[in-house]
């Protein structure tokens, strides 16, 4: 359904998690979204703007629930978290120096 939305802001989104409640009226739709954290934001602001066309888009699809789920949408920050942690990794390890001899110890 996001490639069907005509936002460009949600082009590069995914939903990477989504759960639903037990009386099945409510839905958490976790967004990842790629940008930095007003682009990433703006996509989830797309996102609860849409919501109407989503749970219409959902009640066609899912013809066995009785009404489509309200949607409530959440940026995902565990990409962007992983990311950076990645990065703070790197800067800590400066790797090999120009000339350690692989297999050897260093002295």
């Amino acid at each position: 359904m996001l490639t069907e939305m005509k936002d460009p802001r949600v082009h590069l989104a995914s939903v990477s998690r989504v759960s639903i409640a037990p009386d099945l009226r409510t839905a958490t739709v976790m967004i990842s979204a790629v940008g930095d954290d007003p682009e990433r934001r703006a996509v989830v602001d797309a996102m609860r703007h849409a919501e109407g066309y989503l749970r219409a888009q959902l009640g066609h699809r899912l013809e066995n629930l009785k009404s489509a789920p309200h949607l409530q949408f959440q940026l995902d920050e565990s990409i962007a978290y992983s990311v950076r942690m990645s990065s703070m990794l790197r800067e800590l390890d400066p790797g090999p120096t120009p000339d350690a001899v692989p297999g050897e110890e260093p002295s």
